[in-house]
């Protein structure tokens, strides 16, 4: 069976923590993975077509005129309203969720020792959404 692999990209300005995500990606699944540290770089890129964003929420760590997370979130809409983009942030405040579910983030992650094994289960759920969409639309097409 010839699966597809999953294109990421991950977008962070803290070099480490995006090295550090990057390989626990490889290590536990088969995914395409394209890193990025500044919101501009990622939209540069978006002609790749990446399955699924994992969006940091500050992106101001290098340049502190880069475009934030909920700017870059709002272009990736805008460019492409379909992408599932999952932010990710060390704020672990519900009004900063709020926010970012409002500007049509898919899920919201805090940056701690279990945000790997939630960005799987949100990947995953993300896929089950997918297949789901395509067989009811296979059945709309039938009708």
């Amino acid at each position: 069976m010839n699966k597809e692999k999953i294109k990421l990209f991950l977008v962070d300005d803290d070099a480490v923590f995006l090295k550090s995500l990057e390989i626990e990606f490889l290590q536990h699944a088969d995914f395409i993975i394209e890193t990025y540290t500044t919101g501009e770089l990622c939209m540069k890129h978006l002609s790749h077509n990446p399955d699924v964003i994992i969006l940091d929420y500050h992106l101001d760590g290098i340049d502190k005129n880069a475009m934030n997370g909920i700017e870059t979130l709002d272009k990736i809409k805008a460019y492409n309203q379909d992408i599932p983009v999952v932010m990710l942030s060390s704020q672990d405040k519900i009004d900063v969720a709020i926010s970012c579910m409002h500007h049509r983030a898919f899920d919201y992650v805090v940056k701690s020792e279990t945000a790997f094994v939630r960005l799987q289960k949100i990947i995953t759920t993300i896929f089950r959404y997918k297949k789901m969409e395509k067989t009811l639309n296979w059945y709309m097409e039938r009708m």
